[in-house]
Formats: structure tokens, C-alpha cells, sequence
């Protein structure tokens, strides 16, 4: 199926949005413990100015230490929630993340499709931090079919590039540069492909691939272990940004964004197993405590 043949017909470029607030949608998994999922990409939308909505593709019994269980919601009515948002709200961006299998995938690029989406950042997710799948083996092809073509900015890491192209996990900073141009052809506009898995290096370094070449965007690495919900956080900021600036800005503020609520993230205490990042380190002061 060609790009032209599943991309929704609008503008391009699209117009900034100005004098309002961005509407967001996230359409995801949950998280019981707060630090993934839609969970994640709503504290993420509201940390960068934009006004957030959720759609539930399905209900996982997760926490820091690992996933328990996943229900996955039936397709027509992650499709009926998708209507009830577009058909009411000016809808400026769209992240999508945990869509469980091939059905819902299906579902949501068909009403995507339908309701005209714009500026949609796809997040792949596939495998959960504790190494729990959270995607069906059936549903690989209908997310590089149906949902990667749709997609402004793709926002793979290694493992899950891997699992769009093929490919064994072994990269090399040479390697990733040569898959982003890969993943590009799959048929999104433009691809970011996230290096924090990179073995050996002192710094993780994404690369943002667009039809005008390659955009390297490092940053220091920082040793922790809350990074639960590090990659829906950082497709929501840039899903959140977008409708205000061009992607390339997007892309740099989100992935800022990513550091300081990652360096930030000691100062808070959920769980005994990957914590989560601090979505507001910007917004509160000590310990919680909201900003006077």
C-alpha cells in the first residue's frame, strides 16, 4: 500500500495553531502506577501547554517491576472512541502508542484516516520496560502497514526498529544511520530513531531522518533506573509541541524535556522497580510542592 494511498488529505506543511491552546489526543494503553501510557503522554501534553485527550486501545495490570496483565478493549469501540473525540473537538496532533493487536490497529488507522488526522506521532511500542510484550505477533504487519505510512514523526528505539525491518537488535552508530533511512521509506514523513539502547556510548544520540537528510541530536546519559515511560513521554512532547512549531523544534524541545524530567526523577519515590520520570520538575518546587 503506497503512502498516498493511507495518508489523511491535509495541508502541508500545517499551519502553526496560535492564540489557543493545542487539543492532543493520545490514543493508548494504561498504566496503573502513572508513569506510562496514556498516563504518561497526559502529564506530558499538560507539562508542555496543550490541552490533553485519551482514547483506550486496552487496560493493562502493570507496575514498575513488570506487566500482569493486558485486556485489550474490542477494535469497534476504541473505534467509537475515536469518533466521539474527532467528531466533537478540533483534534491538532495525535500520539499514538500501544495499540495491543492487528484488529485496533486496523481500527485506528481507518478512523484516522476517516476523520482527516493530522500531525499523528506514532510510537511503536512493542516490548514494556521489564521485557513484557505488549503488542501481538500479528499485529507487527498491521502496524507497519496501516499505522506507520500515517505517521508526521515515527519514534522507534533499536528493538523495535528491529522488529519494523526485520532485523536482529545488533546496531552500530554506523548501522543507525543506515536503518533510519530504512524506516523512512516504510512510508512516514520522517523518522526518529532513538539511540539510548546504543551500547558503549558515553551519550544517547537520536537521529531525525527526513526526506532532507539526517538531523544527529545527542544528549548526555544520564545513569538511572526510573525510565519507566521514557519513550511515551518523549512522543507525547513532541506530539504536544507540533502543532505550534516546525518538527525539527519539536523534536529538539521534546527530547529536553526528556532530559531535565529524567535528571529530575529522583526526587520522586513510586515503586521498587523502573520509576517513572518527573513530568512537572519544571512546573513544582521541592518535593511536590506545586509552584507559588
Amino acid at each position: 500500500m503506497s503512502t498516498s494511498d493511507t495518508r489523511p488529505s491535509a495541508p502541508t506543511p500545517d499551519a502553526p495553531v496560535s492564540g489557543r491552546v493545542p487539543n492532543v489526543l493520545s490514543i493508548a494503553g494504561t498504566d496503573p502506577t502513572g508513569g506510562a501510557g496514556i498516563h504518561a503522554d497526559l502529564k506530558s501534553f499538560a507539562a508542555q501547554g496543550a490541552y490533553g485527550m485519551a482514547v483506550v486501545t486496552a487496560v493493562v495490570a502493570q507496575n514498575t517491576q513488570g506487566v500482569r496483565g493486558v485486556v485489550a478493549l474490542d477494535p469497534e469501540f476504541v473505534g467509537e472512541q475515536i469518533d466521539a473525540v474527532f467528531e466533537d473537538v478540533q483534534v491538532d496532533a495525535v500520539k499514538i502508542g500501544m495499540v495491543a493487536n492487528a484488529a485496533i490497529a486496523r481500527a485506528i488507522a481507518e478512523r484516522l484516516r476517516r476523520h482527516g488526522a493530522r500531525r499523528i506521532v506514532l510510537d511503536p511500542v512493542m516490548v514494556a520496560k521489564s521485557g513484557d510484550r505488549l503488542l501481538d505477533e500479528d499485529a507487527v504487519d498491521a502496524v507497519r502497514e496501516q499505522l506507520v505510512p500515517l505517521a508526521d514523526v515515527l519514534t522507534p528505539n533499536l528493538p523495535e526498529a528491529a522488529v519494523l525491518l526485520g532485523e536482529e537488535p545488533d546496531w552500530s552508530e554506523a548501522e543507525m544511520r543506515r536503518r533510519a533511512h530504512d524506516l523512512l521509506a516504510l512510508g512516514p514523513r520522517r523518522v526518529l530513531l532513538k539511540g539510548g539502547h546504543l551500547e558503549g556510548s558515553p551519550t544517547s544520540t537520536d537521529l531525525l531522518c527526513g526526506s532532507e537528510g539526517i538531523l544527529e541530536l545527542p544528549a548526555p546519559r544520564i545513569e538511572t533506573t526510573n525510565d519507566h515511560g521514557t519513550g511515551c513521554t518523549l512522543s507525547a512532547a513532541i506530539a504536544a509541541r507540533l502543532p505550534r512549531m516546525p518538527v525539527e523544534d519539536a523534536v529538539r524541545g521534546a527530547k529536553e524535556y526528556l532530559h531535565g524530567a529524567l535528571a529530575a526523577s529522583d526526587r520522586l519515590d513510586v515503586g521498587r522497580g523502573h520509576g517513572p520520570l518527573h513530568h512537572f520538575f519544571a512546573l513544582w518546587e521541592g518535593e511536590g510542592i506545586p509552584a507559588r
